[in-house]
């Protein structure tokens, strides 16, 4: 099958940091349960969850290629904008101040912590590590799967593209937490959610249109006027949450 990769680029940048996101947060926990519980077990549970999950990707991916085109823009792009107006809801309210940035290595101390007071670890397997690491393995690749899935089908043919951005973000964090041996804590984590937020809002849009018989100007780069437009709104939601932020914290201060 010929892949346009001009065409494609933009799903592979999608799919890859959506993936980097995700495979970041389950990196922590997989560190700490093999710090704590022992490698041979958390990377077990690990490689168990990554099968399922290609197995899942495997199935559901051509499934979707039978439905008609149209049906499944419509619908996976409804399911992809709301997917990404709740990435963009968190990233804008903590750019904003009103939560807290995502603590990598608070995570990881915490879930070190949790692991040290669950018992003794046998000689095999231990069933707490196999199943912590699949757990949190299987929860943050099943937000993976649907991207790519999604990405892939409602595209039209881009699900290898997708795929790929998959695979070269679990590359880079596998590579990453294997030299560092510790939780990544580097990558600017809202910054990347705040960019997937826009991405998967913009796709999600152009393919309800697509799935509504929509004619978009200009074609696929029409994706980067609503990436734009996305973009203002949310910056402009961000200086309004601060500044909200701010007149309550005046105000409580003043009630004092």
């Amino acid at each position: 099958m010929d892949i346009d990769w001009t065409h494609a680029a933009p799903t592979v940048l999608a799919a890859f940091l959506a993936s980097l996101v995700e495979f970041v947060e389950a990196l922590t926990i997989v560190l700490a349960v093999g710090a704590v519980r022992g490698w041979r077990s958390a990377l077990g549970g690990t490689g168990m969850a990554l099968l399922v999950l290609l197995a899942i990707v495997v199935t559901l991916g051509p499934a979707l290629t039978r439905i008609p085109l149209d049906l499944v823009q419509l619908g996976v792009g409804t399911l992809i904008l709301l997917f990404g107006m709740r990435w963009l809801r968190k990233a804008i309210l903590r750019s904003a101040g009103i939560i807290p940035l995502h603590d990598e290595d608070a995570e990881y101390a915490k879930e070190t912590a949790l692991l040290r007071g669950l018992g003794g670890m046998g000689q095999g397997w231990d069933g707490v590590a196999v199943s912590a690491a699949f757990k949190i393995t299987m929860i943050e690749g099943i937000e993976v799967v649907f991207i790519v899935v999604a990405l892939g089908a409602a595209g039209g043919g881009l699900l290898i593209p997708a795929s790929i951005g998959a695979i070269a973000a679990l590359l880079l964090v596998v590579a990453l937490g294997l030299v560092l041996h510790r939780p990544v804590a580097m990558i600017p984590e809202n910054m990347l959610k705040f960019i997937v937020g826009l991405l998967l809002c913009s796709f999600g849009t152009f393919w309800i249109g697509e799935g509504m018989g929509v004619v978009w100007p200009g074609g696929d780069l029409a994706i980067v006027a609503l990436i734009a437009g996305f973009l203002t709104a949310a910056l402009a939601l961000v200086r309004l949450c601060r500044a909200r932020a701010l007149r309550v914290a005046v105000s409580m201060q003043a009630g004092q």
